[in-house]
Parts: C-alpha cells; structure tokens; sequence
C-alpha cells in the first residue's frame, strides 16, 4: 500500500492529535465511517464561504457523492454564481485590517461590494446576472409558476454558456448541486442581494412576490425530503457557522415528531465548525448536547464541534475525503494503522 495516495488523510492522522486537531480527525474519520456504511450528509452552510470560494473542494465533494442535501444562506447561492460568471473581476484586499473609512469609501465608489478580504464586483455578478434571472421571474408571474428560491437559480446557472464561464466550473458547487438535483433550501434567502432585487421588482409591480416558494413552504417540502434521506443508514448534519442556515433544517426531526406526530429518524452525526462561544443564548455556540433536550440528536449521536476557521478546515476535511473515497480499502488500512496505535 502507498500511502502516497492519500497525502492528505495520512497528514491528519499523522499529526491531529489533541484539542481542535483532534475534534478535526474524529469528525473526519465518524463522517467517512457513516458514508462508508451507506449514510448520507446533509451540509449547512452558513457565512460568506463561495465568495471565500469553498467551491473548489465543495463541488468535488458534492460529484463524488459526499454531500446528498444542502441548507444555505441566500447570500453564499448567489454568490457560487458569482464566482462563476465574475471570477476575474474580483479584487482582494489582503491588508483589509488596516483600511480607514477613506478606503471603504472609495471601494464603494469603485463599485466593489467588500467581503473581509476580497470583493464582489458590481456590474460583472450583480446587474450581469440580473439580465437573466429578471426575464425568468417575469415570466413566472405572467405564468402563474411558483418555484423555491433555489430553483431559479439552478436554472440560470446551467443557462449560462460556458464561453461566459470566468471561474472554473468545476469548482462551482452549485453547478455541482443542480446538475445532481441535490435538495437545497435557502431558509431567509430575502436577507441577500437577490432578495433585495427581487423586493425592488415586487414593489416596481414587475413581479410577483408569489413566484417564490416562502420558507414556510420549503420546511413543508423538506419534511418529504428528509424522510427520504433519512432512509437506510440515515443522515448526518455537517454544519459551517450558525444562524438560520443550520437553525432552520435541524428543526425537521422535532417537528415531524411533534407537529406532524409521525415517526422520524434522529440526525445520524453532528458536526460544527464555528468560532463562536456560548453566552447570552447564543444558538450558534451551543454545545451540541443542547440539541438533545429539543429532540434534534440523541445522547448516542456522534457529535463534534471543531472551534476553528471553516475556510481552513473544510478544504483539509474534504480532501481527505475524497482520498478515502477514491482509495477506500488503502484508507481504511491506514486507518487502522494509524488508530490503532495512538
């Protein structure tokens, strides 16, 4: 066995030993247990990870069949696109920390949205990508058609010719989920630039506020979606930051228990990644015993919380995975060898 094919797992195993290196290596190692026995993960995403562009280990993961459900902001949707069509007119700021208001200012006039250290180009994703989905809403409301969030933008992304292409598309994770059909709900997706356009053409009287499905409608859905992901070996819960991107599909366990009072399975595995601590009820630093006393995981569900920085654990996650994935007897060797001797 060469362990030269799975640099990266052999890295983690070698080196991850205490503290958040460890939470790192056994969540890793519960994840690849669980999809290895049939189970599938479900990922919230929260944050400003495509325009941090997690893509790039994002979307192979979805391909290789890592990832089988998604909940996401509005914002990192709409900003996968972004990165697609607009690659090239973004522009970092690697010494963001010490910019004067001055300096924003005039970001602002240069018509570049700052995000931490790189930003979103204006004209290139925004209003570029207006000039598509604008059409398709008009004609959903002259149509009477109604559609999740998600699903105008699966259709613009595959719209898109690939000449436009300026990001590598195979490092797009949402042209990854909507040529797998991955179930996806955006919970609150009004709290992003779409949702802020699309406001504008309800209030111009251009559309319909009808023609997107509300949240309400995608937890009604998911609650089929769930029970069918949930089958077999059941589903995981891998989890980036906090807010509304986790909160709102943790919930379907609970719910159909009590509200719909029919049978459910528990989430399978728990995994956080997020830098925030508990105080002052914060859900996003909730330890994930909490989650127990609300019915959403149980007492024997593995459950991990790695305090870190996603846009560095994740790709190092990911890519061990996709080693295991694609190697899995030499991964599990390894495996064994590393873990039975620590």
């Amino acid at each position: 066995m060469s362990d030269a094919q799975l640099p990266v797992l052999d890295f983690v195993l070698s080196n991850y030993k205490n503290f958040n290196a460890r939470a790192t290596r056994d969540a890793l190692l519960a994840y690849w247990r669980h999809i290895s026995a049939g189970g599938r993960m479900f990922w919230a995403v929260a944050g400003a990870m495509s325009s941090a562009q997690l893509g790039i280990t994002l979307a192979p993961a979805i391909r290789a069949g890592l990832i089988h459900g998604l909940s996401v902001t509005g914002a990192n949707l709409e900003e996968s696109l972004f990165r697609l069509v607009a690659h090239h007119s973004y522009k970092d700021f690697p010494d963001y920390r010490y910019f004067t208001k001055e300096k924003d200012t005039q970001i602002l006039a240069d018509r570049m949205r700052r995000v931490t250290d790189t930003s979103i180009p204006e004209d290139e994703a925004f209003r570029a990508v207006e000039k598509t989905i604008v059409p398709m809403w008009q004609r959903a409301t002259k149509g009477g058609e109604r559609r999740f969030w998600h699903e105008y933008f699966y259709e613009v992304i595959q719209a898109i010719e690939p000449s436009a292409h300026e990001g590598n598309p195979e490092e797009c994770w949402l042209l990854a989920a909507a040529r797998a059909k991955l179930p996806i709900v955006v919970p609150g997706y009004e709290d992003s630039t779409f949702g802020n356009i699309f406001a504008s053409y309800v209030r111009s009287g251009e559309c319909n506020a009808s023609i997107a499905k509300s949240g309400i409608e995608y937890m009604a859905d998911f609650y089929d979606r769930y029970q069918e992901l949930s089958a077999g070996e059941g589903i995981g819960f891998f989890q980036i930051g906090g807010g509304i991107a986790g909160d709102f599909p943790i919930c379907v366990v609970p719910s159909i228990k009590y509200d719909l009072a029919q049978p459910v399975k528990p989430w399978a595995y728990f995994c956080q990644i997020s830098d925030s601590t508990t105080s002052y009820g914060s859900y996003s630093g909730a330890t994930p015993n909490e989650k127990i006393t609300w019915d959403k995981l149980t007492e024997t569900t593995p459950m991990f919380v790695i305090e870190s920085d996603a846009t560095i654990v994740v790709p190092l996650v990911l890519r061990a995975l996709l080693e295991c994935k694609r190697h899995p007897a030499e991964a599990e060797a390894l495996i064994a060898r590393h873990m039975g001797s620590r």
